[in-house]
């Protein structure tokens, strides 16, 4: 009876640990890789469509959210762009076509 009963206090004590100590730390290591959903890091190669523009700025629509945006290359409404960078409130955009025309 006694031996019944350690073995049983044994055996929750490494389901215990296992439970909280070794599984967290497999999925740790396994999600640190993946790249984040959330945040400047999460925004960084979206693609959005420019609702607005002039000159070197203007809006663009990201995931239903509309951003201040501001590029070196000329750009037009309606086109798709890539953003590059998050800055503040604004984001830095490039053209979703490449050097030919085509998109990529």
């Amino acid at each position: 009876m006694k031996t019944a009963i350690i073995i049983l206090a044994i055996g929750l004590l490494l389901f215990e640990f296992i439970e909280h100590a070794i599984f967290p730390l497999i999925w740790f290591i396994k999600d640190r890789k993946r790249k984040s959903l959330c945040g400047v890091t999460g925004m960084l190669g979206k693609i959005g469509k420019i609702k607005s523009w002039h000159d070197s700025t203007g809006q663009v629509l990201v995931n239903g959210e509309l951003w201040r945006a501001v590029s070196d290359k000329p750009l037009s409404a309606g086109e798709s762009v890539v953003i590059k960078d998050v800055d503040g409130l604004t984001v830095r955009v490039i053209s979703f076509k490449n050097d030919k025309g085509n998109i990529k």
